[in-house]
């Protein structure tokens, strides 16, 4: 996307600037200076904070924070646009940052963005996030900043690593180092349960340093993990990484199980399993997963946290399937295929300490979440 860039983000608008085309855990305390230390006390000073129905006193979790700016990377894609429809909902600002990446058809992602564009509250700039200097042009203030934007997918990653490499981890430090330059003191990541790989230890929790990627994604993630602990720890940023764990539902990217599954059967054509139906996911209702980033942009209870989001259930691939059969009314016709490589037997999430930081999160059972995305893909 090159051009001449504009100067400004205007509101409801869009804006090329671009110029071409061992993790800690949760109540981790990084030494800080003093003038660190003070710069997240008056940042937490400044959130209103109120208890959460099921959290126990003294958990600091929260339900709502004051008005705020937010830049949102990746908000253009199917986690990201829930979440900004949270946000301008509950009344902020938010400016958006994505490059409408062709991993897919980026027509959906305009289609997610459409709504967004009529606020006066929402801003949209078309950028790559591995262009540090089109990052650095972006005006405004913003109050903490929610990274989504990534190269997503364990098999597409183990052709280009590299490419992974080089949105993932240098895109993923360009916009801490945006955090830095700006005194942006809050940023939450959207990290993954790949990085857990092949740990034998079900359900995974975040204070177990058995990390055992088995592909480029996960070790990427991994990275902005470490690289998050090392700018909390040298600037006084405060990091919130969030494990996600197979988030589904409206909008879901068109490449994942559910939505291709749904899309075949629909059609009556064959749906390609890999393995013998035996893997298992712990599925993550995409509302759920935007209720624990919301509430994760004013944690406070410590300058760097790891925190699994996901439903602490699992499903295996052949119960998805008889599940997606009953919901869209009709029979799949199976194709089997070898394991792929990359892909783990399971996932599972431990929501402990999640629900320690945050409070009881929402966890939509998995035949409605299904209801609601057949509700939606037929609508």
């Amino acid at each position: 996307m090159g051009g001449d860039p504009r100067s400004d983000v205007y509101p409801g608008g869009i804006v090329d600037l671009s110029t071409s085309g061992r993790p800690g855990i949760l109540g981790l305390e990084s030494p800080l200076g003093a003038e660190d230390r003070l710069q997240l006390q008056r940042l937490s000073s400044s959130c209103a904070f109120s208890r959460l129905p099921g959290g126990s006193p003294g958990m600091g979790a929260i339900s709502r924070f004051p008005v705020s700016h937010l830049l949102v990377t990746g908000g253009a894609g199917f986690i990201g646009s829930h979440l900004v429809d949270r946000l301008l909902g509950d009344g902020h600002r938010v400016t958006v940052v994505d490059d409408f990446d062709p991993f897919y058809d980026p027509s959906i992602k305009r289609r997610n963005v459409e709504p967004h564009l009529r606020s006066d509250r929402y801003s949209l700039a078309e950028i790559d996030i591995r262009d540090a200097d089109a990052l650095r042009r972006l005006p405004g203030e913003f109050d903490a900043i929610v990274h989504l934007a990534a190269r997503a997918g364990v098999r597409p990653s183990i052709l280009d690593p590299i490419g992974y490499q080089e949105v993932n981890v240098r895109g993923t430090q360009n916009v801490l180092e945006l955090a830095r330059e700006r005194g942006i003191r809050q940023f939450v990541f959207a990290s993954s349960s790949s990085v857990y790989g092949i740990n034998p230890r079900v359900p995974w929790r975040e204070d177990d340093h058995v990390l055992l990627p088995i592909s480029p994604y996960a070790s990427t993630k991994v990275s902005g993990e470490l690289l998050g602990h090392v700018y909390s720890h040298l600037y006084g940023i405060r990091f919130v990484a969030l494990r996600f764990f197979t988030v589904y539902g409206p909008r879901q990217r068109p490449d994942l199980a559910i939505h291709k599954f749904a899309r075949l059967m629909l059609e009556g054509r064959p749906i390609p399993v890999y393995g013998d139906g035996s893997t298992r996911r712990d599925y993550s209702f995409v509302d759920d997963i935007v209720e624990g980033i919301v509430r994760s942009i004013a944690y406070d209870r410590s300058p760097y946290a790891v925190l699994n989001l996901g439903n602490d259930r699992t499903i295996t691939l052949s119960e998805l399937i008889a599940l997606l059969e009953e919901t869209l009314g009709v029979k799949a016709a199976v194709e089997r295929h070898p394991d792929q490589p990359g892909d783990v037997p399971q996932t599972w999430a431990s929501m402990d300490l999640a629900t320690d930081a945050l409070g009881e999160l929402p966890r939509t059972p998995f035949p409605e979440g299904l209801r609601r995305f057949a509700d939606w893909l037929r609508g």
